[in-house]
C-alpha cells in the first residue's frame, strides 16, 4: 500500500486525525513518528491517546524521561528518543516497553537502528505552510486497519 498524504491546517486536526487512529488502535501496535524539532509529534501523540481514552492534557513530551506512560482503553507508552544518537538505544528495554499489551507511540523513531522495532505505522508529520503534512505508511494487516481509520479511506 502506498503512502497516505492528509494536510492538516491546525493542532486540532492533526490532533482529530491521530485520534481516529487511536480508536482503531489494539494492543501490539507500534506508531512510529518522524519529523523536525516542533513539526508535531507530541501534539500526534495526544490525539492517539485522546482516541484511547486518556485526557489529553496528561500527554506531555517525555523528551527527558524519555518514556510515559498512560491509562486507557488500552495503555499507552509514549517514548521520546529526542536526546539518543543513532544507535545508543537500549534495545532490549525498548523491546520491552513495547509491549503486546500496549499502543507505543516512538518520537524520533528514525533514530533507532533499522529492525529494532517494527512499526504498525509510521506517520511523517512535515511543515506545509499554513499548517503541516502528514504521511502515513505501513505494511500487513495492522497498516492497513490503521489506515482504514483516516479521513477518506475506510
Amino acid at each position: 500500500m502506498g503512502p497516505v498524504v492528509i494536510a492538516s491546517a491546525s493542532v486540532e486536526e492533526t490532533e482529530a486525525v491521530a485520534r481516529r487512529i487511536g480508536a482503531a488502535a489494539q494492543a501490539g501496535d507500534v506508531i512510529a513518528l518522524a519529523g523536525e524539532l516542533g513539526a508535531g509529534k507530541t501534539a500526534f501523540v495526544r490525539g492517539l491517546a485522546a482516541g484511547l481514552g486518556v485526557a489529553s492534557e496528561e500527554v506531555a513530551s517525555p523528551t527527558f524521561t524519555m518514556v510515559a506512560e498512560y491509562r486507557g482503553r488500552l495503555p499507552l507508552v509514549h517514548l521520546d528518543l529526542y536526546r539518543l544518537t543513532p544507535g545508543e538505544a537500549d534495545v532490549g528495554a525498548l523491546r520491552e516497553y513495547a509491549s503486546e499489551t500496549a499502543v507505543t507511540a516512538v518520537e524520533w523513531f528514525d533514530r533507532l537502528a533499522v529492525g529494532v522495532l517494527d512499526a504498525s505505522l509510521r506517520v511523517r508529520i512535515d511543515y506545509a505552510e499554513p499548517g503541516r503534512r502528514l504521511t502515513f505508511e505501513g505494511r500487513g494487516e495492522r497498516a492497513v486497519r490503521l489506515l482504514a481509520a483516516l479521513p477518506g479511506h475506510a
